[in-house]
């Protein structure tokens, strides 16, 4: 394989992982720019990578604004600030890895589809589970035929209390108008991967789900807007700042608070910054639970249980076929295989330890450099367009939600594309 060469736009959490690529494997990648406005979030990155003073910028506009240097880009900016150094770098030529979701837009979501083929440049959307290979031994099992027709999947997303008060209460994900809904930011993972295994279409889909727990009405007290403002119930508080920011860890979630981990700097970003205030007293919007059930036009079914009130990060995954059954705890790498009648089969898969998502992230960046290096049409593991299709079922279940009521793929979609006035975006009905 050869080297790649990329610039880095967003120099946060998933932009240095990615990049940690190519300290591991510096035959396969390496990191040539960095666009970041944060100052000491970007010296810190042109430190690790080396990086030369004339392709270091504050934003991407100024790094887009060059001719071509490299082989492609990373947009690892936060979710409504995707489409614009997407689209950008596909004008210049570059292939791009962008983070999911792709965008809150299913409208600006196709139009960076449209515009990769148009240029005839990779668009990979970092879907890491389908990059595991957890998920590629369970696809495997599927095609093998090893439970017959698979009739049901389910997957519980146990977000975890304090991911949920880290990433949902307090953080970037915490608001509809700056982020986008929990059920797609957080589990268009989980729409892709059942896709991805089913194999087919979904026609309907109902949800259900609300915000009941992180509100001001369940404050302790409605003058305490800190956890470290002499709160009395903080020491028994499962979300209390202190609790999760000011321990032993200093991986994530913590890293992401502020730059300099020392226990001194902690507290200062807990005591003045966003990641200190009371769960109850935040401007959250999104959910706290959720369940979305799916049917597809092979008649099989899917849920999707989605909570930040468990105690482990965690995805559980089930699938109930004609003639077996398979299951799986996703931190734990084992699969078990039961064929009616027959007995279980346990297969321990063993992922790379490069980054995060049991091997994904690892497998994500592998596919990046090698389809980089191929024929982009080569490639029938991919299809950026396809998976758009997770989007518009996370829209269609948070549709549901809001409204009541069952959402119908062949009516929400045509809909859409009418008012959009797109017709590409109907062929997501075929």
């Amino acid at each position: 394989m050869m080297e790649t060469t990329v610039a880095v736009i967003g120099a946060g959490n998933r932009g240095n992982l990615y990049s940690d690529f190519a300290k591991l494997y510096p035959e396969k990648m390496r990191v040539v720019a960095v666009a970041e406005p944060d100052e000491e979030r970007r010296d810190q990155f042109v430190q690790k990578h080396q990086i030369h003073s004339n392709n270091i910028y504050a934003t991407y506009d100024a790094l887009l604004e060059k001719e071509k240097f490299c082989d492609a880009v990373i947009v690892a900016t936060q979710d409504n600030e995707h489409f614009q150094p997407v689209m950008q770098a596909l004008n210049k030529g570059y292939h791009v890895l962008v983070e999911k979701p792709m965008s809150p837009s299913i409208d600006e979501c196709y139009a960076m589809v449209r515009k990769s083929k148009q240029n005839n440049k990779l668009l990979l959307l970092a879907y890491v589970l389908r990059y595991t290979p957890f998920f590629q031994r369970i696809k495997q099992l599927i095609d093998e035929h090893a439970i017959g027709d698979v009739r049901h999947i389910s997957i519980d997303m146990n977000v975890a209390y304090w991911h949920q008060a880290h990433s949902f209460v307090r953080g970037n994900w915490r608001n509809l108008a700056s982020s986008s809904p929990m059920i797609l930011a957080k589990a268009c993972h989980d729409f892709d991967i059942i896709h991805y295994l089913i194999d087919s279409r979904c026609q309907k889909i109902s949800s259900f789900g609300e915000l009941t727990h992180f509100r001001k009405e369940n404050a302790p007290s409605q003058f305490i807007m800190r956890c470290l403002d002499r709160c009395h119930i903080e020491k028994d508080c499962p979300y209390s700042a202190e609790k999760i920011y000011l321990q032993n860890n200093i991986e994530w979630p913590v890293n992401t608070i502020t730059n300099d981990l020392s226990i001194e700097a902690r507290l200062k970003a807990i005591e003045t910054g966003p990641y200190g205030r009371c769960v109850y007293h935040c401007d959250n919007d999104v959910v706290d639970h959720q369940i979305v059930n799916m049917q597809f036009n092979n008649k099989s079914t899917a849920t999707i249980t989605m909570s930040g009130f468990t105690d482990k990060l965690e995805r559980y995954v089930r699938l109930l076929g004609t003639h077996g059954e398979i299951s799986g705890e996703f931190s734990s790498n084992q699969i078990s295989l039961k064929p009616f009648g027959k007995k279980e089969m346990i297969y321990q898969v063993n992922p790379a330890t490069y980054g995060m998502h049991a091997g994904g992230d690892f497998g994500l960046m592998e596919q990046f450099c090698k389809q980089m290096t191929a024929s982009v049409s080569s490639n029938d593991f991919y299809d950026s367009e396809d998976t758009i299709l997770s989007h518009i079922y996370a829209h269609m279940a948070e549709t549901s939600r809001l409204n009541g009521e069952t959402v119908y793929t062949s009516e929400y979609i045509p809909k859409l594309a009418e008012a959009k006035g797109k017709r590409d975006i109907t062929r997501a009905t075929q």
